[in-house]
């Protein structure tokens, strides 16, 4: 991984091992749902042989294969050559971007997250009208179209949008009269969507009395565009961002996210996509050190875990899915299971780690078939545990799951761990 590039998968002297191997297949997420060699791993390694040795068109029809992929990494967690497959077709997207160019309504949300005035703007617009045009389901902070479109299907679940983001509901210093400080990078989905998520880290913070620094000028991390092949707004925003960072990293102890695929593009695909750009590349690791999921941290360098033994046991019985960004890129599924068992009973679906089936913004949108596919067997996993809740640290995953579940009549909740480990706090 800390190659360049074209060094990190020489695809002339190992294609062969791994079209003989395949022990990725019965995990990949796509291939589950569209059982074609071509649109599974080592079908997209093959593909992209030929197209990086020059054999192989990018028309249409290498387009719709690389972009069909989930980039759940789940093949690079199984292959024993540990092959960056998802690392490379990323790279791909960019030249897909490059030839075809990127859907008007990608540009301008890619727009928005590029410029936090404009999102603020487009939000707020947002919640002033949704309800025009979507049924509200408050209890879910989820919403249902009112009108059927082609990407605004009645039965699709949406999050729903909050009247006033985290990041402008707080003064940007908190003090919580501690010996300790640490900086909040939240996410745009918990910036305004899930905003319950800043409210309850803030009062476990508070709780520890940890102070907190809210990084009101903080960007997107670019995850979605990334996945998309819009370097231009990684570039911008990564920039901007370990900039922002290096200005206050040296004033705290951590830089806590509360969502995986944040976490993962901060901490472990800033350096990927920087492979080229050395002095930036440095930068990023440098910051890395300073990037936890909060679970991660709380679990390991608080008291966290202690101080929820001494409250009261909640009865309800919570179900954890792993996000692909928490367990297989950072290796992080034990911390949050290790704070929530203190006060719920935890009872384990079938196979918490299966993908639940985000995949980005076009996976979202014109592969949305593939996405709602395969969201039906995690949905299925979660209704046979009888669990109340279903928890996972990310906000991509919430969405997901809540519109899967939505769709095969699953009654579960789903609250991050972050707001669950308030709640039992609060008895």
């Amino acid at each position: 991984m800390n190659l360049p590039l074209d060094n990190i998968f020489n695809f002339n002297e190992t294609a062969d091992d791994c079209v003989k191997c395949g022990k990725c297949i019965p995990v990949c997420t796509i291939h589950m749902i569209n059982p074609d060699e071509t649109t599974s791993p080592r079908g997209f390694l093959d593909l992209l042989g030929a197209y990086k040795n020059g054999q192989l068109d990018l028309d249409q029809n290498a387009k719709d294969i690389f972009e069909s992929c989930f980039l759940c990494t789940a093949c690079v967690e199984v292959c024993p050559k540990s092959i960056p497959t998802d690392m490379v077709i990323e790279q791909v997207r960019a030249d897909i971007a490059q030839e075809f160019g990127i859907a008007w309504y990608k540009k301008a949300f890619f727009l928005l997250l590029r410029h936090r005035w404009m999102n603020d703007i487009a939000f707020k617009l947002g919640w002033t009208f949704q309800t025009c045009g979507f049924k509200i389901k408050a209890e879910t902070n989820s919403m249902n179209s009112r009108i059927a479109l082609p990407m605004l299907k009645t039965s699709r679940v949406f999050p729903s949008l909050s009247k006033t983001s985290f990041l402008n509901t707080y003064p940007e210093n908190i003090d919580n009269g501690g010996k300790r400080k640490v900086a909040i990078f939240i996410g745009c989905l918990a910036n305004y969507n899930y905003t319950g998520i800043g409210d309850a880290l803030l009062e476990i913070l508070e709780t520890l009395e940890i102070d907190a620094f809210l990084a009101k000028s903080q960007k997107c991390c670019s995850a979605p565009a990334y996945f998309t092949g819009d370097f231009d707004t990684v570039d911008s925003n990564a920039k901007f961002n370990i900039e922002y960072f290096e200005s206050f990293s040296r004033d705290v102890e951590a830089i806590l996210v509360p969502e995986a695929t944040c976490s993962a593009m901060l901490k472990v695909d800033y350096e990927h996509y920087f492979h080229d750009q050395p002095d930036w590349r440095a930068r990023a690791k440098v910051i890395m050190d300073k990037v936890h999921m909060a679970t991660e941290w709380l679990d390991s360098q608080t008291e966290l875990s202690s101080i929820l033994a001494t409250k009261d046991k909640d009865a309800r019985i919570v179900t954890y899915h792993n996000p692909c960004h928490a367990k297989k890129v950072q290796g992080i599924h034990e911390e949050p299971r290790n704070l929530i068992k203190q006060n719920y009973k935890m009872v384990e679906m079938s196979d918490p780690d299966t993908c639940c089936g985000f995949g980005g913004v076009t996976m979202q949108t014109e592969k949305y078939r593939f996405a709602e596919a395969a969201g039906k067997p995690k949905a299925a996993m979660i209704g046979a545990t009888g669990a109340d809740v279903v928890s996972a640290e990310c906000s991509a995953c919430r969405m997901q799951i809540n519109n899967a579940m939505g769709g095969a009549g699953v009654t579960t909740i789903f609250k991050n761990p972050i707001e669950l480990i308030a709640e039992a706090l609060k008895d």
